[in-house]
């Protein structure tokens, strides 16, 4: 079978500041035209063809995943107050149940709250978005997406009677109960997907616009504070932050002005009981830590808790009524201060491997001495702590179970660095199996993501061992544009300073092979999103260097994206990227949108996956990549588009069909890295 044909029509060349852009698959973004649908569905097929031989491989991949997962597992609890919540699974299930029990843990009886398995019957797709209980525990609110598109759905439903009481509100976003328990807050989204009202209500009553931001760079989002005392308004650009609140007490009352909107000004608060933690990057890009009065005020003018470090990023603040935590990221790892409300005492929580995540995990109660945090590494499964305050010692509450003999010993992990061609050093990652050792080259996957200032996650995965029992390692770039070492280090790779991103990401996989750890033709590379977008602008840059190339929902199409304000994320991302309608901006993107710079030659293999119903990176960006590609490659490697026409951006959502779906990304990684021969 051949690739399927899909000659142009309907050309529709772009015309910009003098250059004309060709665009002849314009037309594929038209989902409501039979031929769209022909043609995904025949690109499918095509795949399937091609990786027809795979298929044994593909599902020895899966059971062996399958057979790492402790498929009936529970949650640890936590505490809300009167009840223990947790979520279990169940063998041969999709989807998590979700469970409280009152009084005494181990010996009251299980109520079910919400079962996802029930409400997904019959439905390709269920994502679970809020999920907030009352203060008196007998209504809870929820939200559902049931295509992919992140059209969310809120229903509240009375615990007691399982009767629902309010709803179905469409598009809604965050959620916040008031503390009389029947008045509620929530946010809707515009045509663009951008949450920009917020609504009170009442069960029972019609809803009332209460906020409305007008600035379409900004997005609003309500919460509930742990102290319970107030419900705060964040309104946020990538930029610039304002902060309101309500007394949870009184929610028919005004919004009153925690913090005042100032460009480039970032903001994040939580309550202390009797006044607010704040996180500011007012006098430094990495933030602050001030303490403003109940009133709110300047944070110019608040008392300074922790100040702003050039080495040290505070990525997140914890108010407790005796303590306050610091989420902090320091050389790329994360560390986490704990600071008593009385006296000075700090507490610092360490971890022992050279590379790691640890996060918040449900720290529901206000009054405690306890953080529960998760710790995980590339080699050690995720592990729930309780950290006491008191004596400064963190204890283990859980590690998740790895079926099938895992000995974490036989792997290892390690940090290191590579220069830029500007001189810059770029962490690296890296896992591999230690016992037995993998040969030198050996064959090695490398990813990365580099945008929006978020760190490149190097937890655990469970799945990762059918590559590294196979020989393959794996190295994550921490390439400029993400957040691993400060707000510095993204602003370095984004805006006029994108390409950097892409030139880090080259040096990384030059430097690992000139040292010996892979080859040209041992090398694949891999990313999702804004990661695709690294993968394809750097195959594009060096095509020579790489054997495979895997693209997860790639933003590949930047330019044609950018200059469209109807599209969800557009508006709001100028931030990050540049408008395309403004010449100088123009110029930073022009050189690096992977769809304007394909251009006739050879090219690795390709595996490009996407979701019909995707909302951040639209299906059509792929396929015009793809489509376009088809025309000027001149090798004969295989170039495949997999569409998933009933899901969105992070792929299927069932935990059965997501692993299907990883098995086929994996095997086509080993064919083409020479581990399997058809």
């Amino acid at each position: 079978m051949t690739a399927p044909p899909l000659a142009p029509r309907r050309p529709h060349p772009l015309d910009i500041h003098g250059e004309r852009l060709p665009d002849d698959y314009f037309w594929l973004r038209d989902r409501e035209d039979p031929a769209v649908r022909a043609y995904l569905e025949a690109e499918n097929g095509y795949a399937d063809v091609v990786l027809g031989p795979t298929a044994e491989l593909q599902e020895t991949i899966y059971r062996e995943m399958l057979g790492r997962i402790k498929q009936t597992d529970v949650s640890v609890p936590y505490r809300d107050g009167a009840f223990w919540y947790y979520t279990r699974t169940e063998e041969g299930k999709q989807y998590s149940i979700h469970c409280r029990k009152s009084g005494g843990w181990l010996d009251a009886p299980e109520e079910v709250i919400l079962d996802l398995n029930a409400l997904a019957h019959g439905r390709p797709f269920m994502a679970l978005g809020e999920f907030e209980v009352n203060d008196d525990g007998r209504l809870l609110a929820y939200s559902t997406d049931t295509t992919g598109f992140r059209d969310f759905s809120l229903v509240i439903g009375d615990l007691d009677t399982g009767e629902q009481v309010a709803g179905p509100i469409e598009k809604c976003g965050s959620f916040a109960w008031a503390a009389d328990g029947h008045t509620y807050f929530y946010t809707l989204e515009d045509p663009a997907k951008r949450f920009y009202q917020v609504w009170r209500r009442e069960i029972g009553g019609p809803g009332e616009l209460v906020f409305e931001e007008g600035d379409e760079r900004f997005r609003v989002g309500v919460e509930r504070t742990r102290s319970r005392r107030h419900i705060l308004l964040q309104i946020d650009s990538h930029t610039t932050s304002e902060l309101r609140f309500i007394s949870a007490d009184a929610p028919r009352g005004p919004w009153r002005l925690l913090a005042p909107r100032q460009a480039e000004r970032e903001l994040e608060a939580d309550h202390l009981g009797d006044g607010w933690l704040l996180r500011v990057n007012d006098t430094g890009p990495n933030f602050r830590v001030v303490r403003l009065p109940e009133e709110g005020g300047d944070p110019a003018g608040g008392v300074e808790l922790l100040p702003h470090r050039d080495g040290v990023i505070v990525e997140g603040v914890d108010a407790f009524a005796g303590h306050w935590v610091a989420w902090e990221r320091e050389a790329g790892l994360v560390k986490i201060r704990v600071t008593g409300r009385v006296g000075t005492s700090v507490r610092q929580v360490t971890f022992p491997e050279p590379v790691y995540e640890a996060y918040p995990a449900a720290n529901a109660e206000f009054e405690t001495g306890v953080l529960r945090y998760q710790y995980e590494s590339p080699v050690t499964p995720p592990s729930v702590y309780d950290f006491e305050l008191a004596i400064g010692v963190s204890t283990l509450l859980k590690r998740r179970e790895v079926l099938g003999g895992f000995d974490p010993a036989r792997y290892g992990c390690e940090r290191r660095v590579v220069p830029a061609p500007d001189g810059t050093s770029i962490p690296v990652s890296l896992v591999f199996r230690r016992d037995p050792p993998v040969p030198v080259p050996s064959p090695l996957l490398l990813t990365g993501y580099g945008a929006y200032g978020i760190p490149f996650p190097v937890g655990f995965s469970s799945n990762r061992l059918a590559l590294l029992d196979r020989g393959v390692s794996v190295a994550f770039a921490h390439v400029r544009g993400g957040g691993e070492l400060g707000k510095r280090w993204h602003d370095a790779g984004r805006m006029a300073n994108k390409m950097r991103t892409f030139t880090d990401f080259i040096a990384v996989a030059e430097a690992l092979v000139r040292e010996g750890r892979t080859a040209a033709d041992r090398l694949a590379i891999e990313g999702g999103s804004a990661g695709g977008l690294l993968a394809a602008a750097t195959v594009n840059l060096a095509p020579a260097l790489f054997a495979a190339v895997v693209e997860q929902v790639p933003f590949v199409d930047v330019i044609n994206t950018m200059l469209d304000p109807t599209l969800p994320l557009t508006v709001g991302e100028y931030e990050e990227w540049g408008n395309p309608a403004l010449p100088e901006q123009y110029a930073w993107m022009r050189p690096y949108c992977p769809y304007t710079n394909l251009a006739r030659g050879a090219y690795p293999a390709m595996l490009v996956r996407t979701s019909l119903n995707d909302s951040q990176v639209m299906y059509w960006e792929p396929a015009k990549y793809v489509a376009r590609l088809r025309t000027l490659k001149i090798d004969s490697n295989p170039l495949l588009l997999l569409t998933n026409l009933g899901a969105g951006h992070g792929g299927a959502s069932g935990r059965y069909d997501r692993l299907r779906e990883i098995a086929l990304d994996y095997a086509f990684v080993l064919w083409r890295l020479g581990l399997w021969r058809p």
